[in-house]
């Protein structure tokens, strides 16, 4: 099995190459969104939020206010920690139980936004980073996600810079170019990362 860490700033446009990774027959584990699951209503990691955070953190049906509890965690940065020890061993348990769930030979990619942020690169058989000019996000997130200019800056500013995602990459796929060019990058980049499975699979 070939455990790869993919990464990206934000409007990168990581999802697009993990849907094309997907599409050749990776693994995709997606830490925001078994992020979110862990704390569905129902689940234990939601009545741990609660718990920490008060029954006002929930929406009228009872799922968690994402927007609330950010409001609160964001400017707080011990109120972060909180959150992040109840949700980050959850995510955890539940990637490393779909990891064990795939073939011996499966390329399984963790789509995981801060990477570098945490230092998970070790984490990792191999890391891509998905890379665009910083211009090329700002115009994505203001034009495709409708952020204005100063939110869309603070959020990147918050993440690590281009050069330290860069790094940490053992593979750069290059996002600033048209998607025809991007698919052929991904099949290029898929053709060697299935090399790489077999070898870690036969050793």
């Amino acid at each position: 099995m070939l455990k790869v860490g993919l990464t990206g700033g934000i409007g990168a446009g990581k999802s697009e190459v993990s849907r094309l990774l997907v599409g050749r027959g990776a693994v995709l584990i997606d830490a925001d969104r078994i992020a979110r699951e862990v704390v569905a209503p129902g689940t234990p990691g939601l009545a741990a939020v609660v718990e920490a955070f008060g029954p006002d953190v929930l929406t009228a049906d009872g799922s968690l206010d994402r927007p609330k509890l950010g409001a609160i965690v964001f400017t707080d940065p011990e109120r972060l920690a909180v959150l992040n020890s109840i949700v980050h061993p959850l995510v955890g348990a539940r990637s490393r139980e779909l990891e064990s769930a795939a073939a011996a030979d499966a390329v399984v990619v963790h789509d995981v936004p801060l990477l570098a942020e945490n230092g998970l690169a070790p984490l990792y058989d191999v890391v891509i980073v998905v890379d665009t000019a910083p211009e090329t996000q700002l115009d994505r997130l203001v034009r495709l996600r409708g952020m204005t200019e100063e939110d869309a800056r603070a959020r990147m500013a918050a993440q690590a810079t281009r050069e330290k995602r860069l790094e940490i990459a053992d593979i750069v796929v290059d996002n600033d170019v048209p998607l025809d060019a991007l698919e052929r990058r991904v099949e290029e980049v898929w053709g060697d990362l299935v090399r790489r499975a077999q070898r870690s699979g036969s050793n």
